[in-house]
């Protein structure tokens, strides 16, 4: 099989990592989170990072900054390693937005933005001619030009968050690290961040790694998927890919769950006991997908559909029933009458 660090050889990574061990010391002894992880992240892509809670993912993110060095294996950013980068470096270079809350509200859009410029100012934060170009552009770049002046308090959620990730392209940095950009978003606003991201990541020819538990937004934006699990290396190659090589399956252990692989969404196994069900392909995936939401009900034999106008038409023991919706074929299997 072929993964993606088979993929760009004539690319150069922004950052790569062959066989890490990651984990931690404690009371003496070492505690192994994952092993034989390695990865390329490149310029102009979007990845996202998935898996369980508990097989390492904010392990490798400290150890991509830094924070918490693998037991062995070494990553590099260019030819050099991680560890050897000073903070104002690796600041200057890594750009990272974390699931943190804004603390002053007062704060304007701009006067946010402007703190990811501290990294070349110091933290006197005196802005040159450059720094205030730089915001200028982020700002427009990310669309919150039209708000700049606004105080924090005043945005939307999606704004705010906008607003986070304004701050980290502001510092100029290659890499750009977000964890969970999405969590506390509505559907909407999460598809506009990852699409922004996205946009992002191939005008500026940034390496942007999310690391995320929102499936469906990644299958629809990221050009490349890390996936962790327990006790087994990191998987890598673009969503399409891993799709296709049932991959994917790795981020539902067990029996109970698994994800659908004509379009990606997560959903209780097909359980033997559904009945044939013909018609329209659209409408035969959603009388399918409430059966199996109410599998412990009466199944019928075999359902023939229609569209335009929906029909239902249900057949057992030799005997049909019509209806013009699922939930009123649903609730007639509920009365037991079927």
């Amino acid at each position: 099989m072929e993964t993606n660090l088979d993929n760009h050889r004539q690319a150069k990574p922004c950052i790569q990592a062959r066989n890490l061990v990651l984990g931690y010391e404690k009371d003496r002894q070492i505690n192994t989170v994952a092993a034989n992880v390695s990865f390329d992240l490149f310029g102009g892509e979007l990845t996202c990072m998935m898996g369980p809670n508990g097989v390492g993912k904010s392990t490798l993110l400290k150890a991509i900054l830094n924070q918490n060095l693998p037991l062995k294996g070494t990553i590099l950013m260019g030819e050099k390693e991680i560890g050897l980068l000073d903070d104002q470096d690796r600041a200057k270079t890594i750009a990272v937005v974390l699931t943190e809350k804004i603390r002053s509200g007062l704060m304007t859009v701009r006067e946010l933005v402007a703190l990811g410029r501290t990294p070349h100012t110091g933290w006197l934060g005196h802005l040159s001619k450059t720094d205030n170009d730089i915001v200028d552009r982020v700002l427009k770049m990310t669309h919150l030009d039209l708000i700049s002046g606004k105080k924090l308090a005043e945005l939307s959620d999606g704004q705010r968050q906008t607003a986070m990730i304004a701050r980290a392209l502001a510092q100029d940095s290659g890499i750009l690290i977000l964890d969970e950009p999405t969590a506390h978003l509505d559907l909407t606003n999460r598809f506009e961040i990852m699409y922004l991201l996205k946009k992002l990541a191939k005008e500026a020819d940034k390496a942007i790694l999310v690391v995320t538990h929102d499936l469906e937004v990644a299958m629809e934006t990221a050009d490349q998927l890390w996936i962790m699990s327990h006790q087994e290396p990191l998987v890598s190659g673009s969503p399409e890919d891993l799709m296709l090589e049932g991959q994917i399956q790795k981020l539902l252990p067990g029996n109970k769950w698994e994800i659908d692989a004509n379009n990606g969404k997560i959903r209780l196994k097909n359980p033997s006991v559904l009945p044939e069900i013909t018609g329209p392909k659209h409408v035969r995936h959603w009388v399918r997908n409430a059966l199996r939401k109410n599998i412990d009900l009466p199944m019928p034999e075999k359902i023939i559909t229609t569209d335009n106008p929906l029909e239902i038409i249900v057949y057992k023991a030799q005997k049909s029933t019509s209806f013009s919706s699922i939930s009123a074929m649903i609730r007639f299997f509920k009365k037991g009458t079927l």
